[in-house]
């Protein structure tokens, strides 16, 4: 029963999701309220906020995973490789499956539209940015074993997710030109090639895992 009841909640938060989706797309963010969204997903205002705190979340419902992504790599990172690698690993390897989290799908262009013209999506941007950073730090310091006052994981992790923002913008703006997914693809992968070239090696081995 467990199983069926949480599969349930699934499927209620994504069809509140897709509503929410559709109506942002068809009015823009700032002209939808919760109630609207709820009305048309059918189910009350208070279940809405029950799957989504705040309206921020159903136009940004995958936040959490954005936030973590950087640091579950580097928690999971091969033998032999340090964290900067393990980012850069996984940035390669989302672009090149062409997944819709780095902007790499048709429509994008309509999201980022969104997305600038909301002051309060914007700022919610930035306040993940900022929280992916502080968590990777985090993540680094208790991967190292860092004492009290060494500054070195944030700076590393300022650096990885500097680094990652770029590809994101660069995504966002090659939408916005109405480039093909496959351009805006090979765009990215030469800024990633060119931003990890200019790496220093401190940068580039820290926190390298062992060899097996």
């Amino acid at each position: 029963m467990a199983g069926l009841r949480e599969r349930k909640k699934q499927q209620t938060r994504l069809h509140i999701s897709d509503v929410a989706t559709g109506l942002f797309l068809e009015r823009g963010f700032d002209a939808v309220t919760v109630a609207e969204v709820a009305e048309a997903a059918d189910v009350s205002v208070n279940t809405v906020y029950n799957y989504f705190p705040t309206k921020e979340d159903l136009f940004l419902d995958r936040g959490a995973e954005f936030v973590d992504r950087p640091s579950r790599r580097v928690r999971e990172r091969l033998p032999g490789e340090s964290a900067a690698d393990a980012v850069l690993r996984g940035l390669r390897e989302d672009i090149a499956d062409r997944q819709p989290w780095m902007g790499l799908t048709e429509g994008y262009g309509r999201f980022m539209r969104i997305a600038f013209g909301s002051s309060a999506l914007m700022a919610r941007l930035m306040r993940m940015q900022q929280e992916t950073t502080q968590r990777l730090s985090e993540t680094l310091a208790e991967e190292v074993g860092a004492e009290d006052g060494d500054h070195t994981p944030s700076l590393i992790a300022l650096q990885l997710m500097s680094l990652q923002g770029d590809i994101y913008r660069t995504a966002g703006m090659c939408a916005m030109e109405r480039r093909t997914v496959d351009r805006t693809a090979r765009v990215m992968l030469e800024r990633l090639e060119v931003a990890e070239s200019l790496m220093s090696e401190q940068v580039r081995g820290y926190a390298r895992r062992p060899p097996a």
